[in-house]
């Protein structure tokens, strides 16, 4: 069973991929296309050569990769992508072959993220424009598109998953909840630069999400932060 779970940046995403770890029917890839997304468009990542030197960086090769479950006792085969690393030219068919599921941040909160970490040129560096597109996609492929809120995942991890669990007709498991602290073998090697919350926390309750406080954004991410917004309200609608 192949679970494609779609995101931007910054979106608790490596929490729920810790999360989908730690069931002992599943297992998981992270951000398989991040190679080939660096090599096609050179943008200045921190760690880019070394991840197009490490990972398979040709759209062929990738997808041979996610079509092929690599440990075969394992019923489910997870897979988290982020949206921006598909590009228009992207083969993407093999979306059918799968359950797509959208991971959604408040674009407020995703831009305060990002730009502690890296530059923002315009919203194709954070996906929303291109999470849309995959959306769309994957509706005409299959009437199981589920969409997952972050706030919920960080409020309620409990029924939130119990509630994914539900739409992918999977059992939930109460060792999704939590997870031992450390690196995994899973991680890219990015995540020396993105991870360090997710590597310091057991669970979604502490560091994988922020403390409460007000965001103000820069005043050149505003326009930027409402073309986001619109995209991000009209997948947000059809959250479980």
């Amino acid at each position: 069973m192949n679970i494609f779970m779609w995101s931007g940046p910054r979106n608790v995403s490596t929490a729920l991929m810790r999360s989908f770890e730690n069931r002992k029917d599943t297992f998981v890839i992270d951000e398989p296309f991040y190679a080939y997304y660096l090599n096609k468009t050179q943008k200045n990542h921190p760690l880019r050569d070394e991840i197009i030197k490490k990972y398979p960086n040709n759209e062929e090769d990738v997808i041979k990769i996610i079509m092929n479950n690599p440990q075969n006792n394992k019923l489910i085969y997870y897979q988290k992508h982020m949206t921006h690393h598909i590009l228009d030219k992207t083969p993407i068919d093999w979306i059918s072959k799968g359950i797509n599921c959208f991971l959604l941040r408040d674009p407020k909160e995703v831009i305060n993220s990002y730009i502690k970490k890296n530059n923002i040129n315009d919203s194709s560096d954070i996906g929303f424009p291109s999470q849309l597109k995959i959306f769309e996609k994957a509706n005409k492929f299959s009437k199981k598109t589920i969409v997952i809120n972050s706030k919920d995942l960080i409020k309620d991890p409990e029924n939130t998953l119990k509630k994914l669990c539900d739409k992918l007709n999977i059992q939930f498991n109460n060792d999704m909840l939590n997870w031992p602290k450390g690196k995994r073998e899973t991680d890219g090697i990015w995540s020396k630069v993105w991870y360090e919350n997710v590597i310091n926390s057991t669970g979604f309750s502490n560091k994988t999400n922020n403390k409460k406080e007000k965001i103000i954004l820069p005043k050149k991410y505003e326009k930027l932060y409402e073309e986001c917004l619109e995209i991000y309200n009209l997948i947000n609608k059809y959250k479980i």
